[in-house]
């Protein structure tokens, strides 16, 4: 299943490419419009992204741009990073036409974002080389800066990451969101208080009608790493609301905070609620304006929550009903389906480890993700200390503490990881 993480990651490259620099020591870009209009309502635009305002207003907001002056490829390319899919694609293709006749730096970051953003960002390290280049040709321009810690961040290499915001902030205006993505960076240091205070020092200065993911969400890895699931919840309970006044459930349903506070609950104990929470963040799908196979996705994925959650109730023999059905989903689905597998294997061995049997868990976590997914290695790791193999255990809870995905997998997973690790 994809994880909130990979989930974050491609929401926020589309809101991160709509900024861009202001005032710069260095060469930036120029903007190939003579609109003043377009590049007022550009400014505008950046402004209330960096203080984590998105949705409805910022798509209205770029279609002036765009009004403004037809012939801006940055006009429509921000308008393509703003509005939700598919309509975005049309508005993308656009800006690749009219970067042909916009300034060098336009056209070339137009094509490299085209590969970051493929596949609904999959892989934004394909754009890695040319924004690279252009950060070295354009030491002044703070849109490629954000971009390069984004994605440095988004694909575990928070060192890379860090000197990418820090330079985006030295070139200016200062920002809320890339003050919240470094007390993020805090957080895979250790630096747990730091993290927290950083989160709510951004907190205090956001203005109404913001839905900053970073803040909410680092706030909650934050209690979770301090040993504080109460607030953890609050803090994504907050978030759903501002999600859905801000109005971004019309592009995406809010069914990924939904789960988040259900992983929560259900790591901590408290089944009935996660449950309900599993299915009322599933509600939010039906009705949404997602792919039918996005929506298939979501519908695994809320057998998966189930089948957990009923384990860890006791009540194995419907916990498997609902693992057969993800079972049945993949082996349907053809060669799309075949990335999910490490998922069930996944599930598998936790409803396994849930009724006790450590030596058929192991079989089924050891084809798992535990190479990339803290929460995988910790359960691996569970299985086999459970099997007696503890030089195994050890080594497998310390590539727990040595993961950098920093999301909820690892938030919940490094404090019993730690425990354990101190006990062997």
């Amino acid at each position: 299943m994809i994880s909130t993480r990979k989930a974050s990651l491609a929401i926020g490259i589309l809101a991160v490419a709509a900024t861009s620099a202001l005032a710069a020591p260095a060469r930036k870009f120029e903007w190939t419009t003579k609109s003043d209009d377009a590049k007022r309502l550009l400014s505008q635009l950046q402004g209330q992204i960096e203080n984590f305002q998105f949705g409805p207003r910022n798509v209205e907001l770029a279609q002036r741009i765009v009004a403004a002056d037809p012939s801006f490829a940055m006009g429509e390319y921000y308008l393509s990073a703003v509005q939700p899919p598919p309509d975005n694609q049309a508005h993308l293709d656009k800006a690749v036409l009219l970067s042909k006749d916009a300034s060098e730096g336009e056209r070339r970051f137009i094509e490299a974002m085209v590969k970051v953003r493929a596949n609904q960002g999959a892989n934004p390290q394909d754009g890695l080389p040319e924004l690279a280049k252009l950060a070295e040709e354009y030491p002044g321009e703070r849109l490629i800066q954000v971009l390069l810690g984004q994605i440095y961040a988004g694909t575990n290499q928070p060192e890379k990451a860090r000197v990418a915001f820090e330079k985006t902030q030295a070139i200016g205006p200062r920002s809320n969101r890339v003050a919240a993505f470094l007390a993020n960076d805090d957080l895979l240091k250790g630096e747990f208080k730091k993290a927290r205070e950083g989160f709510q020092a951004v907190e205090k200065e956001l203005p109404k009608g913001a839905a900053p993911f970073l803040v909410r969400y680092g706030l909650a890895f934050a209690h979770l790493y301090e040993g504080n699931p109460d607030a953890a919840i609050q803090a994504l309970e907050t978030y759903l609301v501002e999600y859905k006044d801000a109005g971004l459930a019309q592009g995406f349903p809010e069914v990924f905070i939904w789960n988040s506070i259900a992983r929560i609950n259900l790591e901590y104990g408290r089944t009935e609620p996660a449950m309900k929470a599993y299915e009322k963040g599933y509600e939010s799908v039906p009705g949404s304006t997602l792919p039918e196979d996005q929506k298939q996705v979501w519908l695994g994925r809320l057998s998966h929550g189930k089948a957990r959650t009923l384990a860890k109730m006791g009540r194995h023999e419907q916990a498997w009903a609902e693992a057969d059905k993800v079972k049945t989903m993949i082996e349907s689905g053809g060669e799309p389906a075949k990335q999910y597998w490490p998922a069930y294997h996944y599930l598998a061995g936790y409803l396994l480890l849930e009724k006790g049997d450590g030596a058929k868990a192991l079989e089924h976590l050891k084809q798992a993700n535990a190479d990339n997914d803290p929460f995988h290695a910790l359960l691996l790791a569970r299985a086999y200390e459970k099997a007696g193999d503890k030089p195994s255990a050890k080594k497998t809870y310390e590539t727990v503490l040595a993961s950098k995905n920093n999301g909820l997998e690892r938030a919940l997973a490094y404090p019993e990881a730690k425990k354990r690790l101190q006990a062997l």
